[in-house]
């Protein structure tokens, strides 16, 4: 999904103690040393996982696999509308509240869904899909096809204001006439009877299928939306393993199992989403929550295979992400690539990650993560050099400018007057090597989310980019080509965006990575940003009790396969 990840309490974590995090509570506070993740490309259907596999303050026992509550850190969602999610937040209530025709599994195979199978036309332009006729909304509705209908003309309707349904459900076919309201209707999709929907496509993709597991293609239920008005949300009757319960802003979220899940239902009776915030890991020693994110002041003691809190650490792979500083190349002084290039070639990022960060993440010198599709150990990146730093500043415009455009302010997520370390530690090596000076803004998260989707910000940091789907497309092409509306820098270069779109439609899976590299080098020599770490393995603490809670590095549904002993 479209995952905006908060990355300042990930890196504040590596010298404090763990405390719950803004997206994955159990482990975004965690980043450490590297390490590949195997991933499935696959976008053929394949057979589901077996599944057999809250307002307690403890956790309930349960007889057999069912029942039980599952206790974590979460923190408050600026969305519970599909349509709307542009953060990890969001989407990982999204995933387990709605559901739509695909998803990812577990070991991110691309299943079926709401449909149980599909065909593709012999050009790859038309897709078929067939729902299961068992599925329902949470209230015991069936879901048809029109469901999905009504839901995607809505979810282009510029009435509804999603920021993201443009990136994810523009290769369809009259979405362009709908989000510029010239229609209401996606003339591309087309109801054939309750349980048949076809999708048409502009051009064959083989990512296409994939975007459709990003909630903005989730099915609503049309009488909920349109009865609930600007306050639907606070009681959705969604179709997803897991139903809300109850949400108290600042406090906690309760999800209940769905007993009317047209797959396999949820084993526990309901996740308990405490939001107060805290010192997470005195929560879990306290037996509040049953998992959290190990931070590097916890971590020898966790290590300790003679400690306490040793038989409960899992050692789990890296996220699929990158985070970075991020430039408005149409302002000054980020319109001049020589500026933006000396800014990277300034940074010491062995040393911040070797004395600053402990080891515990990995330089990044390109958008996409190791073990990623597309992943290139070749890339040559913008690598420390403070006296070509100094000779590019030199050539660039920034000597000449104005002091009012030499002002540089860079954005960042929060509240509470604390940039991060790494961030710090740049900020110093920018004017100590350059004698560029920089100020810091902070903004609360669901503003931050919704000035950057605006292009409001100079230059902007503390957030990174997480999968949405295996697929190189979904780093390059939406964070980089000229005309995503994801492309919160405005950076444009014609030669990045032809390459980008021939491999939109290559056939051959390799000619494709090759493009996608080549786009990649470009994207970094021009120095379209500052790419900062990639997370390294994570450590983790699950309680014994809690069986099956798999750590992935993309968001996908998973909490019904967990289970209490």
């Amino acid at each position: 999904m479209r995952r905006l990840v908060p990355v300042l309490v990930v890196l504040m974590a590596l010298a404090a103690a763990a405390c719950s995090g803004n997206r994955d509570g159990d482990v975004e506070e965690t980043p450490t040393p590297a390490a590949t993740v195997e991933s499935s490309t696959s976008m053929e259907p394949t057979s589901e996982p077996d599944d057999s596999a809250a307002e307690s303050e403890a956790p309930a026992v349960s007889v057999g696999k069912q029942g039980g509550v599952f206790r974590r850190t979460w923190s408050d969602p600026p969305t519970l509308d599909p349509a709307l999610v542009t953060d990890t937040t969001s989407a990982g209530l999204a995933v387990e509240i709605f559901s739509g025709l695909v998803a990812f599994n577990t070991d991110l195979e691309l299943v079926p869904d709401i449909a149980e199978r599909w065909d593709v036309s012999p050009d790859g332009l038309r897709y078929t899909f067939y729902l299961r006729p068992e599925a329902k909304f949470h209230d015991g509705k069936p879901i048809t096809a029109n469901d999905f209908k009504w839901s995607l003309d809505r979810a282009a309707n510029p009435d509804t204001g999603s920021p993201v349904a443009d990136t994810y459900l523009n290769d369809i076919i009259g979405v362009d006439a709908v989000l510029e309201g010239r229609a209401t209707s996606i003339s591309g999709v087309k109801v054939i009877d309750d349980h048949t929907l076809q999708i048409e496509i502009d051009l064959p993709k083989a990512y296409f299928l994939a975007k459709l597991t990003y909630p903005t293609a989730y099915v609503l239920d049309r009488e909920n939306v349109e009865s609930g008005g600007r306050s639907w949300t606070d009681s959705p009757n969604g179709s997803g393993p897991f139903k809300l319960k109850e949400y108290r802003v600042g406090e906690r979220i309760v999800l209940e199992r769905n007993e009317n899940y047209y797959r396999t239902p949820a084993n526990v009776d309901s996740i308990l989403m405490n939001l107060a915030g805290g010192q997470a890991m005195a929560m879990y020693e306290n037996d509040e929550i049953d998992i959290v994110g190990v931070g590097l002041l916890n971590l020898p003691r966790v290590l300790d295979p003679d400690g306490d809190l040793n038989k409960d650490l899992v050692v789990a792979p890296p996220d699929f992400t990158v985070s970075y500083i991020g430039f408005n190349s149409t302002m000054h002084p980020f319109k001049d690539s020589k500026f933006r290039q000396a800014l990277n070639h300034a940074i010491n990022k062995e040393l911040i990650a070797e004395d600053v960060l402990s080891g515990l993440v990995v330089p990044a010198y390109g958008p996409l993560p190791p073990g990623f599709p597309g992943h290139n150990e070749s890339l040559e990146g913008l690598r420390y050099d403070p006296e070509l730093a100094r000779r590019l500043l030199a050539e660039s415009d920034y000597p000449t400018l104005s002091d009012e455009d030499k002002r540089i302010v860079i954005t960042v997520p929060g509240t509470g007057g604390t940039i991060g370390l790494d961030l710090e530690v740049i900020l110093q090596m920018w004017e100590s090597e350059l004698g560029v000076s920089v100020e810091i803004q902070q903004v609360e998260w669901a503003t931050y989310l919704e000035d950057l989707q605006d292009a409001k910000f100079q230059a902007f940091a503390g957030l990174g980019w997480e999968a949405d789907y295996p697929d190189p497309q979904d780093f390059l092409d939406i964070l980089f080509h000229s005309e995503s509306s994801t492309n919160h820098g405005l950076y444009s270069n014609s030669a990045v965006d032809a390459v980008l779109e021939e491999a939109r439609t290559e056939p051959d899976v390799a000619r494709r990575m090759e493009l996608y590299r080549e786009a990649e080098q470009m994207i970094v020599s021009d120095a379209a940003w500052v790419p900062l770490w990639y997370a390294g393995e994570r450590y983790v603490l699950i309680k014994d009790h809690v069986n099956d809670y798999r750590v992935t590095p993309m968001i996908v549904p998973k909490l019904k396969q967990i289970y209490i002993e």
